[in-house]
């Protein structure tokens, strides 16, 4: 049965719904096998390490960017009238949210979509840092929070169309951009055989990969066959999280969609994988300062997603596939911020780390 004839015999939100859950539950069960983890390899990069936690997060974005650039290529995929690139956009925000979500990052031990994936494994920090963010979200969407997102966000702006593509500011293309994956694909699988990984780093690399360009392909396809206006977009955990708080909270609630099947399909996958893998564990907060750290760093990365138009997922992997400039200069922010409070987290921990005293000599009198 073609596409067509599913959408006219159950809607467009049920279709939208059920591909979201789908696509969530192969990029939860990928990124719980794979350990994929933008702050690992934060870390990995700055403390000059090409390892396994690095190798895995660049095999997943270049196969997100190949298979990308791939479709639009082959014309079955536009993503013209998708938000990150067809409006208008904030560099300001771009610049500062992915600074702030990079420094949150740190401080929660995983982005959006991590704590998303540890939740289902059991990690009760991950699970209240992730309703943290939620909340986080929503109050910078329309809440409290929005005056101030809305100040920081109208510093410096950019038109949408041309002057926020990427491809056509260097006048590379889509080719170009086809190219550029390649190459960091073929960078990623030599650093990925040095690793000497085992088969589910490799399909969870790929995978994470490819449910990217999955969300878009659909979605895309959905907005061509449908008669209602459909979104052309890909995936995000920050909206979809700020949409399920208000599902919970609030009535009337948003209608169903893409983004209502993403969050439970990648807790499913996710549960899945690490049922799989013998992974399930119950784990919580150590001490009163742990909880404190990764409550702080949950409010750093919800607001500051909002303010750079998605997470390390949705704005880095989902926005840089297409070569967004707001998403580009985002995730290279999200790398300085996270680098800085790695760096500062480490000092700390030095400066308040006992002091080892040399142990007696027995032959002293």
């Amino acid at each position: 049965m073609n596409l067509s004839l599913l959408l006219e015999r159950y809607g467009d939100a049920a279709i939208l719904s059920i591909g979201g859950a789908l696509i969530g539950m192969l990029f939860g069960f990928s990124a719980q096998r794979s350990k994929f983890c933008l702050r690992s390899a934060v870390i990995e990069f700055w403390h000059h390490r090409m390892g396994e936690k690095l190798s895995v997060w660049l095999l997943a974005f270049s196969s997100a960017v190949v298979a990308v650039q791939l479709l639009i290529f082959m014309n079955a995929l536009d993503v013209s009238s998708a938000r990150q690139l067809s409006a208008k956009g904030s560099l300001s925000g771009a610049v500062v949210g992915g600074l702030l979500f990079g420094a949150g990052m740190i401080m929660t031990r995983g982005c959006a979509s991590r704590l998303l994936v540890l939740s289902a494994n059991g990690n009760l920090r991950a699970l209240l840092s992730g309703l943290v963010f939620a909340v986080t979200a929503q109050a910078a969407l329309s809440g409290a929070l929005s005056p101030l997102r809305n100040t920081i966000s109208s510093w410096w702006t950019v038109e949408g169309g041309a002057s926020r593509d990427l491809l056509s500011i260097t006048g590379l293309g889509h080719a170009g951009g086809l190219v550029f994956g390649l190459v960091w694909l073929a960078a990623a699988l030599f650093f990925s055989i040095r690793s000497g990984w085992g088969l589910w780093k490799w399909v969870g690399g790929v995978g994470t990969g490819l449910a990217v360009a999955a969300g878009w392909w659909l979605t895309y396809q959905v907005s061509t066959q449908s008669f209602e206006v459909v979104q052309v977009q890909g995936l995000t955990f920050s909206g979809p999280s700020a949409e399920w708080l208000m599902r919970i909270l609030a009535t009337p609630t948003p209608a169903i969609g893409f983004d209502f099947g993403l969050l439970p399909g990648v807790f499913i996958g996710s549960f899945l994988g690490a049922w799989a893998g013998r992974d399930l564990k119950l784990e919580g907060f150590k001490d009163g300062y742990s909880m404190t750290r990764y409550i702080s760093g949950a409010v750093l990365m919800g607001f500051g997603s909002m303010l750079a138009g998605g997470c390390a997922v949705g704005a880095g992997m989902t926005g840089g596939s297409v070569f967004a400039l707001t998403a580009w200069i985002a995730l290279v922010g999200m790398w300085i911020g996270a680098g800085l409070m790695d760096r500062w987290m480490d000092d700390e921990a030095s400066h308040h780390s006992p002091v080892k005293l040399p142990a007696a000599n027995p032959q002293a009198t």
